[in-house]
């Protein structure tokens, strides 16, 4: 039997994980390659993470949605894609997009999708580094000041995708 590192009875007894969500949200991982980098890119992140913050208490779990209708993304409140949201929280500080010739091609019109900014640069597919450090910065970063929610409406680009794909 072993002997309890510590004074208290409650010490040696297992502690629950607290849970980190990672969510990716998508228009199409079957043509798309910025749904299918980014995709990659998350899988390599969450990869390289998940060793530390499981050893830390920290359970990760990804879920991936593809936002198929445009009652998905209403429900979701979904502003681009691909989106990567981290307990909720949006990634990308800010929103930027740039025409996706995939996305068009689905859909038969001109459609934007996300572009990532990391370190002042843009990317059509956020860097793995991107991904690693704002899954940290949520774990450990502290309690950021909630915005206020405002009414979402679903985006143009997303609007003429969805048309898109519908008349197509």
């Amino acid at each position: 039997m072993s002997k309890c590192c510590c004074s208290s009875e409650n010490c040696c007894k297992p502690q629950p994980k607290k849970l980190i969500n990672i969510d990716f949200l998508y228009l199409d991982t079957t043509i798309c390659g910025r749904c299918q980098d980014t995709e990659k890119a998350l899988d390599e992140a969450v990869s390289s993470v998940k060793v530390v913050l499981n050893a830390a208490g920290y359970e990760v779990k990804v879920n991936k949605l593809n936002i198929a209708t445009k009652e998905l993304a209403i429900q979701n409140q979904f502003v681009s894609s691909p989106t990567i949201r981290v307990n909720g929280n949006d990634i990308a500080i800010e929103l930027r997009e740039s025409l996706c010739e995939d996305c068009g091609e689905l859909c038969g019109d001109d459609v934007d999708c996300r572009v990532w900014v990391y370190n002042g640069i843009e990317y059509t597919v956020p860097p793995k580094e991107l991904i690693v450090d704002a899954i940290l910065k949520e774990v450990y970063g502290g309690k950021s000041v909630e915005e206020p929610v405002s009414q979402y409406k679903l985006p143009h680009n997303l609007e003429v995708y969805f048309n898109g794909k519908e008349s197509y």
